[in-house]
């Protein structure tokens, strides 16, 4: 799958082929990744299948996850310059989007790290890259919510609003679903709450209730219901998510973990040749 993707990367690159070749000729040649910004690495896994493909060595000096600063060298390249050239811009894009997502996450993750909650992402992923912004996220930290429709059945308001009864609609797919398969609610107040607690659900979305809210769901899940799971989401910020992780839910989605971060800044910069 990872193969699969970075070569389609490339291919949008490459078009019909890199018009530099024409004047070219091939040589062994060196390269290194510089970090403009410092944050957290992501894109090890990325970098080494895009770089295999074409033939070129590369040395990561450092590992998803790790901290980076301005100035630091990421990783050395070597192979032939039409080869490393092809590269450079996909590589770069793959790198640069995965940090930024991760150093972003990893913001949020240092809000909560004391706390006994589980930071989760989202499905607000850009088309065709979820697979790849939700590893960025995992690598600054925080947890993947479901990847797809079919992970798990999360009821929002869109399903809601056609159901006639969630209970019977609940013991329905209980039937039907596979014995591991969630079932998630998503409330916006206690009444929708209490009505989601004696369907039988798994899990409870706390979605965009106020603070005094969330804490009312708690206390009913925690005196009734304790086996359920809360979860919060909707209008969470760096500025609020210590407060909402403070109320006692067991998990918080956070959509703008993805959608709001920001690319690290990184160049590559190629070896001169000797006697060039």
């Amino acid at each position: 799958m990872i193969k699969k993707f970075v070569v389609k990367a490339l291919n949008e690159d490459l078009g019909r082929g890199d018009l530099f070749e024409i004047i070219s000729y091939p040589k062994e040649a060196t390269a290194k990744i510089i970090s403009k910004d410092s944050g957290v690495f992501a894109g090890e896994i990325y970098a080494k299948e895009l770089c295999k493909y074409l033939n070129c060595e590369i040395d990561l000096l450092t590992q998803d996850g790790k901290s980076i600063k301005n100035g630091d060298t990421l990783a050395k390249l070597k192979g032939d310059t039409n080869s490393l050239l092809k590269l450079e811009r996909t590589l770069l894009n793959l790198l640069q989007h995965a940090s930024g997502i991760a150093t972003n996450t990893q913001k949020y993750v240092k809000k909560i790290e004391n706390l006994n909650v589980v930071l989760l992402d989202t499905r607000k992923t850009r088309p065709l890259l979820r697979n790849f912004e939700k590893y960025a996220v995992r690598c600054g930290g925080a947890h993947n919510h479901r990847f797809g429709l079919d992970d798990a059945l999360m009821l929002k308001d869109t399903h809601l609003a056609i159901l006639k009864d969630l209970k019977s609609s609940v013991q329905k797919a209980r039937k039907l679903l596979p014995f591991t398969t969630k079932i998630e609610v998503e409330c916006e107040n206690l009444d929708q709450a209490k009505e989601a607690f004696l369907a039988g659900v798994d899990i409870i979305m706390c979605d965009n209730m106020s603070l005094s809210e969330i804490k009312k769901v708690v206390k009913l899940k925690d005196e009734k219901y304790p086996h359920v799971k809360l979860e919060a989401s909707g209008g969470i910020s760096l500025e609020n998510i210590e407060i909402i992780a403070k109320s006692g839910v067991d998990a918080i989605s956070v959509g703008s973990l993805i959608h709001q971060a920001k690319w690290l800044d990184f160049s590559m910069k190629m070896e001169p040749f000797n006697g060039r």
